[in-house]
């Protein structure tokens, strides 16, 4: 989300006479495009604008946008009284009014719809792999999660104006559309005829497009994988067989005390359904460890619904206190050094399960979509169907944007291969 909404602010600066700079004392204006799902996130905005504040021109305008703001509000401007502006998710449209006036401190968090889609300019040329959000904010509530305060409540865009976006990326370059959004599966709009558009229509619609070759989404709930959805894993070629659906942990008990309203048992049954949809289809996954109440037996779940459902790719973390939610001020806050002790012995288990997968791949020849060389400028980097990294030596000619590779060889980080085609 925020790759896509740095795009429309660098398109909206441009539009104003601006181009980009790599050199933070080279530039007129600085903006941290932020994200507060984790304190360690926010430590690092304020710890970057320390630095800023002393490298930057002295008249170089300086400021924080997205969840962060939200977050921190008029604090920010206490913290760092250099700030020249704070502006929440949906506020981005407003940077222009400084950009009029450098002598007004621009303050906006407020939580106002889906203006800024409609506001910002659109990409003139869009990257061969482009997102498309679909839905802001989230009606979940999860009880470790601050998105439904710093994004709000959910709200799905028009099912017009996604397709419009789409049809606009493949126009301009894009090959693969990744559907964006907190709960992207809950998708819902409903039209002035009553016609309720859902995930599954804006698939089948992108899928239409001739030049748009390969569609995913991204991030699921669980319980919003209804069957409809389901049932496109196995009508859909160009829809990836992989999915990212996070269950955080493997406890019923944690689930609970999380706000996360399935069991296990609903989720395996998600599971297999997707793989019956879709045999080849894997799955990757979000896990907290040491949430409030955490015990050992809760964290032993945790790794046996991994070695379970075998998630080629997850994400995973401590649990991290965060202000407007209620785990905050649970009782039985576990110990830094236990968390750190639980996510250790996760990680190397999910990375033995990352690291099988990939190896499983050796052998195999897989369609592959060209993201670019790599820094060494003697190959080039592609992802597989299952958003590995795939690493091949760059031919004599033009790169194909897809193509057939075969793999042949393997780590857990990423493949080797060779073009077939």
């Amino acid at each position: 989300m925020n790759v896509y909404d740095g795009w429309r602010i660098a398109a909206m600066l441009n539009a104003h006479g601006l181009h980009q700079t790599t050199d933070v004392a080279d530039a007129d204006i600085i903006i941290l495009n932020t994200c507060a799902v984790r304190a360690k996130a926010t430590d690092k905005v304020y710890s970057a604008l320390g630095r800023i504040r002393l490298a930057k021109k002295p008249n170089a305008l300086m400021g924080i946008v997205g969840c962060v703001a939200r977050e921190s509000g008029a604090d920010a401007f206490k913290r760092v009284p250099d700030l020249n502006f704070v502006l929440g998710p949906q506020s981005y449209h407003k940077l222009p009014e400084i950009l009029n006036d450098p002598d007004t401190r621009l303050f906006n968090i407020e939580l106002s719809g889906l203006e800024k889609f409609d506001e910002m300019p659109k990409l003139e040329k869009s990257p061969l792999v482009t997102y498309v959000p679909i839905q802001e904010g989230c009606n979940h509530c999860c009880t470790y999660c601050i998105v439904p305060y710093t994004r709000g409540r959910e709200i799905s865009r028009s099912f017009a104006d996604c397709v419009r976006d789409t049809e606009m990326a493949a126009k301009t370059g894009a090959v693969e559309i990744c559907f964006l959004g907190q709960n992207v599966n809950g998708y819902k709009y409903t039209d002035e005829n009553g016609k309720i558009y859902r995930l599954s229509d804006l698939i089948r619609a992108a899928a239409k497009i001739d030049t748009v070759k390969r569609i995913r989404f991204t991030s699921s709930y669980p319980t919003e994988m209804t069957d409809d959805l389901i049932e496109m894993f196995a009508q859909e070629p160009k829809l990836l067989p992989f999915l990212n659906m996070p269950i955080q942990s493997g406890s019923p008990d944690v689930l609970k005390r999380m706000n996360r309203p399935y069991d296990l048992e609903q989720y395996l049954g998600i599971v297999k359904k997707l793989k019956a949809a879709r045999p080849d289809i894997q799955i990757s996954s979000d896990f907290i460890v040491g949430f409030p109440g955490e015990t050992d037996d809760d964290f032993e779940q945790t790794l046996q619904i991994a070695r379970t459902v075998k998630y080629i790719n997850s994400y995973s973390f401590k649990y991290s206190p965060r202000p407007h939610t209620s785990a905050a001020i649970m009782q039985d806050q576990i110990p830094e050094n236990i968390k750190s002790k639980r996510l250790a012995i996760l990680d190397a288990e999910l990375n033995e399960i990352q690291r099988a997968f990939n190896e499983s791949c050796v052998g195999k020849t897989l369609p592959c979509l060209c993201e670019g060389v790599d820094k060494t400028g003697r190959h080039l980097v592609y992802r597989t169907p299952y958003m590995q990294q795939c690493i091949v030596a760059c031919p004599a000619g033009d790169a194909p944007q897809i193509c057939n590779i075969e793999i042949t060889a393997a780590n857990k980080a990423s493949l080797r291969g060779k073009i077939t085609d």
